[in-house]
């Protein structure tokens, strides 16, 4: 499948030419020198039209108890695909920002949990994903969460897709 990724940005609409290594690196040290404990969770989420699919990718860093801020970016796909494919794209895309920082997140010891937009009732055709898309993330070494759990893609991925 052939995508379009733009560059990374702030939920105000900043682009920033850096790569998501230097942005979280400086997000980390600038938070952790104001007296916060962070914690960072990365989902992704995505929209099937007629012609193509949008997918988005977000990365949360909260400041615990304190709220938080994102980066997010998006990703046009050109080829229709199931929708099992279509969520393991999405926790594919997650696991794949999520171990390009991970260890800039060990060396401040900030935690990383990977959100799923799929649901865990078997009702929703997303559950279809459910076990692959655990143990990849598991199997990464990576905390999983899902639905409803699964904020950073059900909710802030989601609002950009």
């Amino acid at each position: 499948m052939k995508t379009v990724k733009q560059k990374w940005r702030n939920f105000s609409g900043k682009e920033f030419c850096e790569p998501i290594t230097t942005l979280i690196e400086k997000a980390i040290v600038r938070e952790q020198s104001e007296g916060y404990n962070l914690k960072i969770c990365v989902g992704s989420d995505s929209q099937a039209y007629k012609s193509h699919i949008e997918y988005a990718t977000a990365i949360v860093v909260l400041r615990e108890g304190k709220g938080g801020f994102m980066f997010m970016r998006n990703l046009k796909g050109t080829k229709q695909i199931s929708i099992k494919e279509r969520m393991l794209k999405e926790v594919t895309m997650s696991v794949e920002t999520a171990y390009a920082i991970c260890n800039i997140l060990d060396k401040y010891n900030v935690s990383l949990e990977v959100h799923a937009d799929i649901n865990t009732d078997p009702k929703f055709q997303s559950n279809v994903a459910l076990k692959d898309a655990m143990g990849y993330i598991l199997g990464m070494g990576f905390e999983f969460k899902a639905k409803p759990y699964a904020f950073a893609s059900s909710s802030c991925a989601d609002k950009v897709v």
